[in-house]
């Protein structure tokens, strides 16, 4: 039996990322998982049950585990619902990331914060680099903003990784809920005023994996380039012609509406562009990721196949 390359801390281990990164790296790593919910049966790896809003308890979780790395996914990723309510949204998103931060330090770990392609305001017209300048148009997004300055704030050694429009089998997300409206309705209406770059949590889980094993083979000889990445599939689409390419896959025979944002009316804004520059992260590990059409097939269509069998 080969010798385990490190040992990784997941935040958040049992949501829609965490337990994706559970499967990709317990090959490679020694896993332990964190969450307030109880261990995914899908993790396979070691679990604590802690809370990141609880500074001591994520503090005695990351100080026992005694990690080399800590992958904080762990996070309240709903846009509206943080718009309705700022307290949980900044205890959790700011707060928490901070409580990491703060815990990672004392005991020497590496943090890599999750973070998001909304902390920009969607006003350039060309995929965003690490260096622009963040302008955050909800609450959500700047919860998450604030998270990664006090990651930077409190330490030397981190990775932010910034990604996008994030769906996976260990989750709610876009795919499924407009998969499965196409059983009962005939039209469904989308916003095409927003574009992004839809990002298979398996993909940023493996790219991910890639990172890491770049930063434990540079740690032994070469100093490694820290600092704030973006990830995530390449190409862009609106939400509305995101549908459409899922429902075609489906073969489903439900319409597709383009609408306008502020047809829909939702509590939060969001950036009407957010397309995100990859060619950092490309240039540091040699990865690139795949299409975000090529992903959803993937995804989809073995879907499809349950469905028809």
């Amino acid at each position: 039996m080969k010798s385990k390359a490190g040992k990784i801390l997941i935040t958040g281990s049992s949501g829609m990322l965490g337990v994706e990164l559970c499967q990709e790296l317990r090959g490679d790593y020694e896993i332990i998982g964190t969450d307030l919910a109880t261990k995914n049966k899908k993790q396979k790896t070691s679990f604590y049950k802690g809370d990141i809003t609880d500074k001591k308890n994520i503090s005695d979780v990351i100080a026992r585990a005694k990690p080399n790395v800590v992958i904080h996914t762990a996070a309240w990723t709903d846009v509206d619902g943080c718009e309705l309510d700022e307290e949980r949204a900044y205890k959790i998103n700011s707060e928490g990331a901070q409580n990491v931060a703060l815990a990672c330090k004392t005991a020497g770990a590496i943090p890599i914060y999750i973070s998001t392609d909304f902390v920009f305001d969607g006003r350039k017209k060309r995929p965003y680099k690490e260096e622009d300048r963040p302008n955050p148009i909800s609450i959500y997004a700047d919860s998450k903003l604030k998270g990664e300055n006090f990651i930077k704030r409190v330490l030397k050694k981190y990775f932010i990784i910034r990604t996008s429009w994030l769906y996976g089998k260990y989750g709610k997300n876009f795919v499924d809920t407009i998969l499965s409206k196409t059983k009962n309705e005939k039209a469904l209406k989308v916003v095409n005023d927003q574009v992004g770059s839809p990002t298979y949590t398996k993909d940023l889980a493996k790219a991910l994996h890639v990172l890491l094993n770049k930063v434990f083979t540079l740690n032994h000889h070469l100093p490694v380039p820290y600092g704030t990445y973006h990830v995530s599939n390449s190409g862009a689409t609106p939400w509305y012609e995101y549908a459409k390419a899922i429902v075609m896959l489906a073969k489903a025979k439900t319409i597709i509406i383009p609408i306008s944002s502020d047809e829909l009316s939702r509590p939060a804004r969001r950036p009407a562009m957010s397309v995100l520059d990859n060619s950092k992260f490309i240039k540091f590990t040699g990865h690139r990721m795949r299409r975000w059409e090529d992903a959803l097939r993937e995804y989809v269509l073995p879907k499809t196949k349950e469905t028809v069998c």
